[in-house]
C-alpha cells in the first residue's frame, strides 16, 4: 500500500518549512513568487491531494456558501429549498454553512440588486438566474472579485459564471415535444405554450426546443404563441382560459415553466381534461395528483436533491481548488408518466 503524501513530504521536496507550504496552498500573502512556484512543483511531483475535510475543520471559520432562489409559489421551487436545507444539515460538521435567500428573479433589477449586496468574505454563490444586463454585470463583479458564481436551474453562459447545475433545457424541450406529439397519436389542431418568463434562458431554451420538434415531426400540429404567466398561478389560468376559449381546436398544451394548478383548474373549468394533451415539467406532489388522474399526461422532470448537493459540492470544489466530476454532476432529464410514478 503506498503511503500518503504529506505535507510535511511537500515541505522537505521544496526545500521550505511547513507554514510556507501552508501559505502557498491557501493563497496567502507574504510568499515570494519563486517559493510558490518551488512548493507548487514539489506538489506535482509528489501528485500531492490534500485532505480538504481536514483543512475545513482546521479553517478558523465556516465556509459560507449563499443560495438565491426565486419567491413566490414554485413548488419545485420550495422543493429545492428543502433539499438545500438538507444538504447544509448534512455539512454543518464539515464546518459548512449554507443560507438561502428569496428575491423576484423575474425583475433584473431586484435579482442583481440582492447579488450587489450580499456580504463580503462568501466562499460561493449559487442562483437562478435571470438574463438581464444588470445580473450579467452583478455575477461578473462576483466572480472577478474572486467569489466562485454558480448559476441554478437557469444558465447564464455569457457571463463568468463557474458552472451551471442544472438539466439540458434545449433537450428538455425537445423532449416535451415528441411527448406531446406521439400523446396526440396523429390529432391535428393548436398548441398552446405557456412559460415564465422569456428572460429565463431554461425557459427560451425549452421553448425552441419544443418548437423545433414540433414543427420537424409533426406538420398538423400548430404551436400559437407563448404566453409568459411569471410561474403564478393565477396568471397562467387566466393564459389557459383564454388559450381554450380562443381556439376550440386546441389539442394540446405545454407548460414551460411553473403554475401547472393553474392549466388544471383553466381544463376543469371548460371540461377538457380529456381530450387537451398536458406535458408539464417537475415532479411536485401536485403534478404526481394530475398525472394519477390523468390530467397531465406526461412530466419532464430534474431531480431536486441531486442539484442541492450537486450546487454544494461544485461550490467547495472552486472553493478548494479541486477537480468537478462531471458524470457525478450531471443532472438528468427524467420522464414521468402515471405508470413510473416514484
Amino acid at each position: 500500500m503506498l503511503k500518503k503524501t504529506t505535507l510535511q513530504d511537500v515541505a522537505r521536496e521544496a526545500g521550505v518549512s511547513l507554514a510556507t507550504v501552508d501559505r502557498v496552498l491557501n493563497g496567502r500573502a507574504g510568499v515570494h513568487v519563486r517559493t510558490i512556484d518551488r512548493v507548487q512543483a514539489a506538489i506535482e511531483r509528489l501528485n500531492y491531494q490534500p485532505d480538504r475535510l481536514a483543512s475545513r475543520l482546521a479553517r478558523a471559520r465556516d465556509f459560507r456558501l449563499q443560495i438565491l432562489l426565486p419567491q413566490g409559489s414554485n413548488e419545485f421551487m420550495k422543493a429545492l429549498e428543502a433539499e438545500i436545507r438538507t444538504t447544509g444539515e448534512r455539512f454543518v460538521q464539515e464546518r459548512v454553512r449554507i443560507d438561502v435567500a428569496h428575491v423576484d428573479v423575474f425583475d433584473g433589477d431586484a435579482l442583481a440588486g440582492a447579488l450587489e449586496r450580499l456580504p463580503d468574505g462568501l466562499d460561493g454563490v449559487a442562483v437562478v438566474a435571470l438574463d438581464h444586463p444588470a445580473v450579467v454585470e452583478a455575477i461578473n463583479a462576483l466572480a472577478d472579485s474572486g467569489t466562485p458564481v454558480v448559476t441554478l436551474v437557469s444558465d447564464l453562459p455569457g457571463t463568468r459564471r463557474a458552472h451551471f447545475v442544472g438539466i439540458d433545457n434545449y433537450a428538455a424541450g425537445r423532449t416535451a415535444g415528441t411527448l406531446l406529439g406521439r400523446f396526440l397519436g396523429g390529432r391535428t389542431g393548436k398548441v398552446g405554450l405557456i412559460a415564465g418568463s422569456l428572460a429565463l434562458r431554461d425557459h427560451i431554451e425549452r421553448q425552441y426546443g419544443f418548437e423545433q420538434v414540433i414543427a420537424r415531426e409533426y406538420p398538423g400540429l400548430e404551436v400559437l404563441p407563448v404566453r409568459e404567466g411569471r410561474d403564478e398561478n393565477a396568471r397562467v389560468e387566466t393564459l389557459a382560459r383564454a388559450l381554450l376559449r380562443e381556439h376550440a381546436d386546441l389539442v394540446g398544451l405545454y407548460n414551460v415553466g411553473a403554475g401547472n394548478p393553474g392549466v388544471v383548474a383553466a381544463l376543469e373549468a371548460a371540461g377538457r381534461t380529456r381530450d387537451v394533451v398536458f406535458v408539464a415539467h417537475e415532479l411536485t406532489a401536485f403534478n404526481r395528483r394530475q398525472l394519477v388522474r390523468g390530467v397531465i399526461d406526461a412530466v419532464v422532470a430534474q431531480d431536486p436533491g441531486h442539484m442541492a448537493r450537486s450546487a454544494a459540492r461544485v461550490l467547495l470544489a472552486l472553493r478548494e481548488g479541486a477537480p468537478i466530476v462531471a458524470g457525478q454532476e450531471r443532472i438528468n432529464i427524467d420522464i414521468f408518466v402515471r405508470d413510473n410514478i416514484p
